[in-house]
């Protein structure tokens, strides 16, 4: 790969290596040994120190473009994930971090691994929605009663990963690896000129969203519009949209949204979870030592776990910044919207599944482990709002 840079280290694979290697791994037994055994201080001194493992790998610089510019929210959580596989790789892989752009456009970043031309990317499946619409089912599907951490939990453990490795391999034919990671929470409805009412305030309505999101308000009247996140600000100042939504609260402040408007709806179906994904070159990684190919598996379970635990700090202050200091109006979507984006996620989810197989395959899987999983979820987990009202008030 032109874009994984090597130091010029030893063949990870010679003879003289693996003698290397074996000698060294005694040498650390026998000093972990050498404190409990009545050897001597004699036997200790004649063990030569052990040289770490990683320092006898190849050295890599790899590119990894994110999907977001330098600065923002999602663009912090990329460099947590290059920094978590250089932890554990114990420096051995640096990962450099690019801003959304830098090499090529946000949505053509898949292309870009899959040719080489980028090692990696950190983005979300919805961006390649245009190559098949099951991608959207990984992250902006239909509501079927999950949250994002349920979602994931049916990728591990539910099949979904094997589905999400074939989209890839068989039916987009992408030369890459790819990882499904980063839970996002339930998305508010979005940011609006006027304040939505009823379901019929869709109708001609000038609305910005993306993936699968994009029939659902289809169906529900609107005229929809699919922009990037750099565009949103200045199309809802000028009319060119009458509402959009993007993502979090903190996302959508550095976006400006709350010079553009102070209406934010909240609570939604249309993005109930969302998820982010790697993706790294298939040739390259296939050229890796197995134990970065492990690294990289697992540092995208630690960066998701530490995603969760940042977004619940930094999406909390960011509402209350936005509702105390910034004069943003949240007001919660009322239920006859909700239960119109139901009715609306039917059609799409037939329209989908009669135009792609694959897609009917995957949300079939999906169906099924959220009938089970998200059925015990209801029976056995408590609201919060009786406590929190207990406590600290009403919400």
């Amino acid at each position: 790969m032109r874009n994984a840079r090597r130091s010029p280290k030893a063949n990870p694979d010679t003879p003289q290596r693996r003698r290397f290697l074996g000698k060294a791994a005694m040498a650390g037994s026998a000093l972990a040994l050498g404190g409990l055994s009545a050897c001597g201080k004699s036997e200790q001194a004649a063990a030569p120190a052990a040289t770490p493992v990683s320092q006898a790998q190849p050295q890599m610089t790899l590119r990894m473009q994110a999907g977001t510019p330098a600065g923002d929210f999602f663009f912090q959580l990329s460099q947590d994930f290059a920094r978590i596989v250089s932890e554990l790789t114990d420096g051995a892989i640096t990962v450099e971090v690019l801003p959304a752009g830098a090499v090529v456009k946000a949505f053509d970043m898949a292309d870009a691994v899959h040719k080489g031309t980028l090692d990696l990317c950190h983005a979300v499946p919805a961006f390649w929605y245009s190559k098949n619409s099951a991608l959207s089912l990984f992250g902006t599907g239909p509501a079927l009663g999950y949250n994002a951490n349920t979602l994931l939990s049916w990728y591990q453990h539910g099949g979904g990963k094997a589905l999400y490795e074939e989209l890839y391999r068989d039916i987009l034919k992408l030369e890459v690896v790819p990882f499904l990671m980063g839970p996002m929470g339930s998305q508010p409805l979005g940011w609006f000129r006027k304040e939505v009412t009823a379901p019929e305030d869709f109708q001609g309505l000038k609305f910005r969203t993306v993936g699968l999101s994009v029939d659902l308000f289809t169906a529900m009247g609107a005229s929809v519009v699919s922009m990037p996140g750099s565009d949103v600000v200045p199309a809802l100042d000028r009319g060119v949209i009458d509402a959009a939504e993007f993502n979090n609260p903190a996302v959508d402040s550095q976006l400006g949204l709350q010079d553009v408007s102070k209406i934010c709806m909240v609570q939604s179906y249309h993005q109930p979870a969302e998820c982010f994904e790697i993706l790294i070159n298939k040739r390259l990684y296939e050229s890796m030592p197995k134990a970065h190919q492990v690294a990289f598996a697992y540092a995208t379970k630690v960066a998701a776990a530490e995603m969760t635990w940042k977004i619940m700090d930094a999406y909390s202050k960011a509402y209350i910044d936005l509702r105390d200091n910034k004069k943003v109006n949240f007001i919660k979507t009322p239920d006859s919207v909700l239960k119109a984006q139901l009715q609306a996620w039917n059609a799409v989810i037939e329209k989908k599944g009669a135009d792609n197989p694959f897609f009917v395959k995957v949300l079939e899987s999906q169906k099924e482990y959220m009938k089970r999983v998200v059925g015990y979820q209801i029976k056995f987990d408590t609201s919060p709002a009786l406590a929190y009202e207990h406590f600290f008030g009403k919400a």
